[in-house]
């Protein structure tokens, strides 16, 4: 069998909007000026403590926390409002992948829990996937252990799998991992920076990726 392993936020799911509010609200909480846009986007994929640690490092520990507090609050407040979007084409892609017989989907994202459940439920995704790694469980991206714990559960050599995401936080970790890497040019960090992270491969839409997994894979 062979595994594909996806991120969420800027790969699968259109986030965006959900982060920087509940972003905004964070620091609003607080009384930090928010970082630029680019910025927040740029720790797309972190755990939340590391994100705030990386937006603002000048505050203290105490401080910190209350910020990933505040975005918690704000984000299930937005999300159960209404929830991000897929992707154009992902829902069509994953499903057509999930109906492989050689070929198993896993989940690696810094997302919690209680996040993922919600959006898998939300766009009809049940039960595609052999597991979802969260922030809950593991170290953040991009420490390897979402991917090795995903090779684990579902049987899978490093060999057969491939890491797909948006961020050199993915591409990092799947490399960690000693997993091929595929980078996808429509989320959150530039295809210039993919390339530097050392992606082995990007591609431009849903269509191009069955391509490059049936081609991986083949």
């Amino acid at each position: 069998m062979k595994l594909a392993i996806f991120d969420v936020d800027g790969t699968i799911s259109d986030s965006q909007a959900h982060i920087l509010a509940a972003m905004t609200e964070a620091f609003r909480t607080v009384g930090l000026p928010l970082p630029p846009r680019d910025a927040v986007l740029a720790i797309v994929g972190l755990s939340l403590p590391v994100a705030m640690a990386e937006l603002a490092p000048a505050a203290d520990a105490a401080t910190q926390a209350a910020l990933v507090a505040a975005y918690k609050a704000s984000y299930f407040t937005g999300r159960a409002a209404s929830p991000a979007p897929l992707y154009p084409g992902a829902k069509d892609c994953l499903l057509h992948l999930a109906g492989r017989e050689d070929l198993l989907l896993a989940i690696a994202t810094g997302k919690s829990r209680r996040g993922v459940t919600a959006l898998i439920a939300h766009h009809g995704l049940d039960g595609l996937f052999t597991s979802a790694q969260v922030a809950d469980d593991h170290p953040s991206k991009p420490h390897p252990a979402m991917v090795l714990e995903a090779l684990r559960a579902a049987g899978v050599e490093a060999q057969d799998a491939v890491m797909i995401g948006d961020t050199t936080f993915d591409i990092e970790m799947g490399r960690a991992a000693g997993v091929a890497t595929i980078g996808v040019s429509w989320g959150y960090h530039p295809v210039s920076e993919l390339k530097k992270a050392g992606a082995g491969r990007i591609v431009e839409s849903f269509a191009e990726l069955e391509q490059a997994l049936q081609e991986r894979f083949a």
